[in-house]
């Protein structure tokens, strides 16, 4: 192992030192902490530290690092003071996830780290959004983001680089390779000679090297970091290491080759650093020992304040209160509409209008989809929109809807709104780990909005058979920390689509298909909000309550026009989550008789979970049993005669009679 100090002072070479002693002192008194049964788990960087203590010294503070399991230096190197980092890891409320989280999965904008999910491959893409943050700004800065060998395999890799070069994004990928994926060695991970080799795929530079180099990693990501920023480049780093402990403590090392820890404990970074130093004659006896010896007394003493707290009183009003963002920390205004300037849109109209309102009140605003830029979107509903606004706020994106998700939370970060199109609602089962994992936990987990509109064009009637026409809005709200949208009227799409933008939380936004061209109302030509979590009673009745939103408040309406005889309470819920409960228990209270009326298959929809609040809440206002109208249990076929069937509303009078009866 060659060291290249080239003009590095005698002070520097030591700052170096210490960036590794730290976390390495710091992981061997947590180990011992594990063993003693004070903390649950540990995911070990020992022999990687060369790799986070270099990234972590040749970037700017306020630059954007994605780091994962193994780097402890990322978090040392930023200053985090490790006292807090201990309450993280012993699961204290005042830590940096407020006990919700272990070890290193959190993140904390005050030093500019994301934490890290599970799942590995997405953190890359979020990356991408910083990276893209950076570049709208002209800002001279770059993002890093770290995978391990077996994190390659994901098409998260691919998307995330595909994205950044595409784009020329100013992100660096570092790859940790350290020859194991838990388990599975890198023969039964990929066929290539080298990850780097990758790089050119993607249209990209790379460059391998030894990361247990401190000097070399260092140097690296400080050359690249100023390609990046000059070019406006992407770039790819295989670093080669080795774990020296199992993928986590309780996984152990017995399906690992022993002589591979004999080669690799004679490139220890920290060690082959100290006699560097020492040959140099920089580091002697005396100051190694004092080195050392102060690297102890401030990890006792960190640790000292971690060991002072005080037991976890867990509140569940404070927890659901965590898991949204609130608006009241954001600037903007909340207006409601001026009516008498109003003009006849249709549902689509309504929906491209609040989009450029939308544009025009917030600069920071931007939209991302296949197709919407120079097309215009596959319903034309951002025709015009390259033109007022341009490449750089309307963005065409490759196919790839989890790299495109993860950039939108990427901008999050860096204070951008941005609003997705999913071109049909369908196709968001691509993107549904950034989703779920990703953007609708960030803020619970480490106080992090996600300030990202997913639009979903859904549903049937359409012809559009099994991959065009899902009424998917169940699995989402079932996923706390989300918002799910869906409006009926063209009224309501303009105001909650412009809610919804400016909402710090990220809001599934379900637009009808069917209801883009055949609807129309009148519609204020101003900027104006409808309040998320609202619902709207459509008509007010005795006899049934239809408790439904979307394309069913439509049939609903028409089936109570074709029976006069009977009156409706019509409730359109407009929110599915949060669902306005209230509503729904006032417009039972009014009629008895409940029938929930949705689109979306029976089993698993939201039909449902309304049919049991109501059941359990307002059980003594029932003249008869909740019942639930909905599509059939089948995929959405594409033959007309067979769809009609397959549609709740071939059925919504079968219902009625029923309830009539009781």
């Amino acid at each position: 192992m060659h060291f290249d100090r080239k003009d590095l002072s005698d002070g520097q070479l030591i700052d170096f030192y210490k960036s590794l002693l730290l976390p390495r002192m710091i992981e061997e008194k947590m180990l011992l902490l594990l063993r003693q049964g004070r903390i649950s788990k540990w995911f070990s960087g020992i022999g990687q530290e060369a790799i986070s203590a270099g990234v972590a010294m040749a970037l700017q503070n306020d630059e954007w690092i994605f780091p994962l399991h193994r780097n402890l230096g990322i978090f040392t190197g930023r200053g985090m003071p490790l006292s807090k980092l201990a309450k993280q890891w012993l699961g204290h409320k005042d830590a940096y996830s407020k006990g919700r989280e272990r070890s290193f999965h959190f993140g904390s904008r005050e030093y500019h780290i994301c934490g890290m999910i599970s799942h590995l491959g997405p953190q890359l893409a979020i990356a991408n959004g910083v990276a893209l943050s950076y570049k709208l700004r002209s800002e001279k800065k770059v993002a890093v983001a770290f995978t391990g060998e077996g994190g390659t395999s994901e098409g998260d890799f691919h998307e995330a680089l595909n994205i950044a070069a595409v784009w020329d994004l100013p992100v660096i990928f570092v790859v940790e390779n350290n020859g194991y994926a838990l388990s599975t060695p890198v023969e039964e991970q990929y066929r290539c000679g080298s990850l780097v080799d990758r790089a050119r795929g993607y249209g990209m530079d790379g460059v391998k090297i030894d990361g247990n180099n401190i000097l070399s990693v260092y140097d690296t990501i400080k050359g690249v970091r100023e390609y990046c920023v000059q070019k406006q480049r992407p770039y790819l780093i295989e670093c080669s290491t080795f774990r020296m402990r199992g993928h986590e403590e309780a996984s152990g090392t017995k399906y690992i080759p022993k002589y591979l820890f004999e080669i690799w404990a004679a490139k220890d970074p920290v060690e082959r650093f100290r006699h560097f130093l020492e040959e140099e004659e920089v580091l002697n006896e005396q100051l190694l020992s004092e080195i050392t010896e102060s690297t102890r007394r401030y990890i006792e003493t960190e640790l000292e304040q971690a060991y002072d707290y005080q037991d976890i009183i867990a509140d569940g009003r404070t927890e659901l209160y965590d898991v949204y963002a609130t608006r009241d920390t954001y600037s903007f205004v909340s207006v409601s509409p001026v009516r008498g300037n109003d003009s006849e849109l249709r549902y689509i109209d309504a929906i491209s209008e609040g989009l450029l309102q939308s544009m025009l009140a917030h600069d920071n605003l931007i939209l991302m989809g296949q197709d919407i830029a120079e097309y215009g979107g596959a319903f034309k509903i951002t025709e015009g929109f390259y033109e007022k606004f341009g490449k750089e706020r309307v963005r065409n994106t490759p196919l790839c809807e989890s790299g495109v998700i993860g950039t939108a939370l990427g901008l999050s970060l860096e204070n951008h709104k941005s609003v997705v199109e999913m071109q049909f609602a369908d196709f968001v089962t691509s993107g549904f780990t950034q989703i779920i994992n990703n953007l609708a936990k960030i803020h619970y987990r480490w106080g992090q909005s996600a300030d990202v509109v997913i639009r979903m064009p859904a549903g049937g009637g359409v012809g559009a058979g099994p991959f065009h026409s899902q009424s998917n809005e169940a699995w989402f709200v079932h996923t706390p920390g989300l918002k799910v949208v869906f409006p009926s009227s063209a009224y309501d799409a303009k105001g909650l689509l412009i809610a919804a933008v400016n909402d710090p939380n990220p809001v599934m936004f379900f637009e009808h298909k069917a209801l883009y061209r055949s609807v129309s109302d009148e519609v204020p030509a101003g900027y104006y909000e409808v309040e998320i979590g609202k619902a709207n009673l459509v008509e007010e009745g005795e006899d049934i309550s239809i408790i439904t939103y979307g394309i069913g408040v439509h049939w609903a309406l028409e089936y109570a026009k074709q029976n006069q005889d009977i009156s409706f309470d019509i409730l359109d819920l407009r929110t599915l989550l949060p669902l306005d409960y209230e509503a729904i228990r006032e417009s039972v209270t009014r009629t008895g008789k409940a029938l929930v009326l949705h689109e979306a298959t029976l089993t698993g929809g939201i039909g449902g979970e309304i049919a049991a609040w109501i059941g359990e809440h307002c059980f003594n206002h029932l003249d008869a049993p909740v019942m639930r109208c909905a599509s059939l249990d089948t995929p959405v076929p594409f033959n007309s005669d067979l769809e009609n069937n397959f549609l709740a509303k071939s059925r919504l009078d079968e219902f009625v009679q029923r309830l009539l009866e009781y």
